[in-house]
């Protein structure tokens, strides 16, 4: 039997995905529906970030699909995501990577335990998280969902970190802003 893709797996979901509001302090506030929370006026929330790398120590970056609320089409980081409530962060990485690129990872360790942002892209949908970074090892070949990934590439850490310093603009918001942050060898752990 062919494995199942992201789309398919999201549809076994009958629940809407939940995301948990934080207050200013980042304290659990609630939750709330997450095709509702983002919009011209999204309240600060709980996600994540994840930077997954291979056995050569290259760099997962993806280009988020075309059909996606905020930044369509933009090259990013590995993937992102949001935890449920009550879901433990490490769980929900674990989650998220199957879910959205179809491969298993290994290795997790933060590496921006307290890493916030908010930014507003070109239709106005705004980003408010706060969005611990995380890196990941992975020796699988990524089968992404089409839903949430329409490219991938392996790339030389220095490679992207170049980019994010000189084309900030030509990547997403929040890895534009965590690479300066991020270790000069992420890979290595």
């Amino acid at each position: 039997m062919p494995p199942t893709t992201g789309s398919e797996r999201a549809a076994e979901s009958v629940e809407p995905e939940q995301v948990v509001l934080l207050d200013g302090d980042h304290h659990p506030a609630g939750a709330a529906d997450k095709r509702r929370v983002h919009g011209p006026d999204t309240p600060l929330h709980l996600a994540f970030s994840c930077y997954v790398f291979d056995p050569g120590g290259r760099l997962l970056v993806t280009r988020r699909a075309l059909s996606k609320t905020a930044w369509p089409g933009v090259w990013t980081n590995s993937f992102c995501g949001h935890p449920a409530p009550g879901e433990p962060s490490e769980e929900a990485l674990h989650r998220r990577a199957h879910q959205e690129l179809g491969i298993a990872i290994g290795g997790v360790s933060v590496l921006l335990p307290d890493f916030a942002y908010r930014a507003v892209d070109a239709s106005g949908v705004v980003e408010n998280e706060f969005c611990p970074v995380y890196r990941a090892t992975t020796e699988q070949t990524p089968r992404p969902d089409p839903a949430e990934v329409v490219e991938w590439e392996w790339v030389d850490w220095g490679d992207f970190t170049d980019l994010c310093r000189r084309a900030p603009w030509a990547i997403s918001p929040w890895a534009a802003a965590q690479a300066p942050l991020l270790p000069a060898d992420p890979a290595g752990g």
